[in-house]
Order: structure tokens, then sequence, then C-alpha cells
């Protein structure tokens, strides 16, 4: 059984009162967390499956780079299953590295966003596209979850607690 560590939470974030810093904010807040709750997990591990459903850390935020690329960045994903698994060749630090050049990109565009009522602008995405305000909660929902997911595989992977 792995042995408990020190606990390094981190207490939401304090933003401004205005609506769209708020959202961010959050989503900002939960997307550090889980690349720091994947971010040193020791290979192979990280990609082992803990729980019945296949569920792995690497697999989380694989799945949460294919999220935000589809959300914020108008990419197409044709098998959502396939995005829990991470290439073989995919290292620990590649994951975290691609899920945080994703982010980035992602604020790119959220950096020109103006009007959370506003469609969010997704080249190459056919249909309807959601509110900005829809598609920042969709985030904050899609990464708390998968965040809270993190927070138990990697307390079963090596005792890691906290934010």
């Amino acid at each position: 059984m792995p042995t408990a560590s020190r606990r390094t939470d981190a207490p939401p974030p304090r933003t401004a009162n205005n609506e769209p810093d708020v959202l961010r904010g959050f989503l900002d807040y939960l997307r550090v967390s889980i690349a720091a709750k994947v971010e040193g997990a020791a290979e192979p591990g990280a990609r082992t499956a803990a729980v019945p459903s296949g569920t792995n850390l690497l697999g989380l935020l694989s799945h949460l780079i294919a999220v935000e690329s589809a959300t914020f960045l108008g990419e197409r994903v044709t098998d959502w299953q396939a995005t829990f698994r991470p290439a073989a060749r995919d290292s620990v630090a590649d994951v975290v590295a691609r899920y945080r050049e994703t982010v980035d990109r992602a604020n790119k565009v959220l950096d020109t966003c103006t009007d959370l009522g506003e469609p969010l602008r997704r080249p190459g995405r056919p249909g309807p596209a959601p509110s900005v305000r829809w598609a920042l909660t969709h985030m904050i929902e899609e990464t708390g979850r998968h965040a809270g997911h993190a927070d138990i595989l990697r307390e079963l992977l090596d005792g890691g607690t906290g934010r």
C-alpha cells in the first residue's frame, strides 16, 4: 500500500468579481491542479489502470487534451473512448507538456472572446457553436471531474494527495 505524503492543497482562486474572470480563474485553477497531479507520476503506474474501467492518469490527461482541442480549437474527435488511451511512446512528461501547450492555445482563443454569450469561434467545425459561457462551464465541469479521478488514482499509485 502506498505511503501517505504531505498534502499540498491550493485554495480556490481569488478572482475579480466579473463572470469572465471567475470562469477563467476556476478553469485555470483546475487545469493547473490536474497537470500537477499527473506530473512526476512514475511509469508504468501512470498508465496502469487502478480501477475496473481502465482509467489511468495519463489517459485522463490525454482525454482532456482532446476535449480542450475540440471545445476551444475546433478539432474533430471521432472516437472519444480512444482519447483515454495514451500512445505507448508518450511519457508522462510528453503528455503533461502537450496538455499545457493545448491549454495555452485554448487560452489564446479565449483571449479574443469579449462576450460570453457569443458563439465560440471554432474554425473547421460545422454546425452551431456553443456560447463561450457554455464552453467555459463545460470545461470546468469536465476538468474538475477528471481532476477528482486523478486525485484518487495518484493516491492509489504512490500516496500523493492534495491539489
